[in-house]
């Protein structure tokens, strides 16, 4: 599991500098980045995450979240150990709030992965649960063999990585979920352990601009980030930069980790959320964590025909025909790939 990492400088003293994430991790020998997943080892980077992986599963594409992106396939996800946030209310805090040295983690070589998602039937290889970023050296090897053999590759992530480390990736990334947190300093050096949003806003940009396709998520936290002011801002800036027709899904928090004494967000907030987004001119705004609510549903941003019916992950309506067109006025729906139904 231990491979020389990418993307680090040497410096005196066997020192070295990491510029994988902005975090630009200064470490001497044995110390271990920020992120939990590189360590320098005589005055040399390595990855302690190459091909050592929590999970291995097929999952739809629509749990990612990509609503969008081949509707109805299935991708088969993996994820590692570490992160390079460090935020209070990690879901996933027991794979990605822990270094690898103290995880027990199997072992896979890329071609497994390949072969493993093409005998599950999956359109896509995902990278996921704990930050992918961690673990972007095996990332690069997956996703080039993995469009060898005709397999597209999903990121999900939190977006903090250096537009010099997001060059090489953005290349063989067909898609990415990106989990924009907050568009506030103050969440982000709060509740994430870092002191800017912009490197986030910048990565997804710059993949926005090379071709990956592009879903943000916006969790709701009450109390940090849920005031109007706040998601108007939030909206604005991908409407602005990123389009109206680039889907945005907001999530409801529920209590977790260092944040277990605060409460779920209310179900109005996520509502008022979706209607902040759409009426500021987004097309497609999600409610998420939140079952059978019309926020689950696509639709058509010319006639408001309900386009895509979900039910969860699962889709249970497709009123879009040939060439992904409304049924109902043929208007185009901001769609890749084909339904896949289950």
């Amino acid at each position: 599991m231990k491979k020389e990492a990418l993307m680090w400088d040497k410096r005196a003293n066997e020192v070295i500098r990491c510029y994988l994430c902005p975090n630009y991790c200064v470490l001497k020998p044995n110390e271990m980045g920020k992120c939990g997943a590189r360590k320098n080892i005589g005055g040399t980077l390595f990855s302690l995450v190459y091909g050592g992986l929590s999970a291995a599963t097929p999952d739809p594409i629509e749990k990612k979240p990509l609503f969008h992106f081949w509707p109805g396939s299935w991708a088969y996800s993996i994820s590692s150990a570490g992160c390079t946030l460090s935020c209070l209310n990690c879901q996933n805090y027991d794979i990605s709030q822990i270094d690898a040295e103290r995880m027990q983690l199997r072992e896979f070589t890329a071609e497994e992965i390949v072969e493993a998602a093409k005998k599950s039937n999956c359109k896509s290889i995902a990278y996921t649960y704990n930050e992918p970023i961690t673990f972007y050296e095996f990332i690069l090897d997956c996703g080039k063999l993995a469009h060898d053999e005709g397999l597209l590759n999903v990121l999900v992530t939190n977006g903090y990585i250096t537009l010099k480390a997001l060059e090489p990736l953005a290349s063989v990334l067909d898609a990415a979920n990106v989990d924009i947190k907050a568009i506030t300093d103050k969440f982000y050096k709060e509740i994430c352990g870092v002191p800017k949003v912009k490197p986030i806003l910048d990565a997804t940009k710059y993949m926005k601009e090379n071709g990956v396709f592009i879903e943000c998520t916006n969790l709701i936290i009450p109390g940090y980030n849920d005031s109007p002011d706040e998601i108007r801002e939030l909206s604005d800036w991908v409407l602005k930069e990123l389009g109206p027709d680039t889907p945005l899904h907001f999530s409801r928090f529920y209590p977790m980790f260092q944040l277990s004494n605060v409460p779920p967000t209310p179900v109005e907030t996520v509502i008022k959320a979706r209607k902040i987004a759409m009426d500021l001119g987004l097309h497609y705004v999600y409610c998420g964590n939140i079952r059978g609510i019309e926020g689950e549903n696509t639709y058509c941003p010319n006639c408001g025909n309900k386009t895509i019916g979900r039910i969860g992950f699962s889709i249970d309506k497709w009123n879009i025909k040939e060439k992904n067109q409304c049924s109902k006025c043929g208007h185009s729906i901001n769609i890749i790939g084909e339904f896949h139904p289950s």
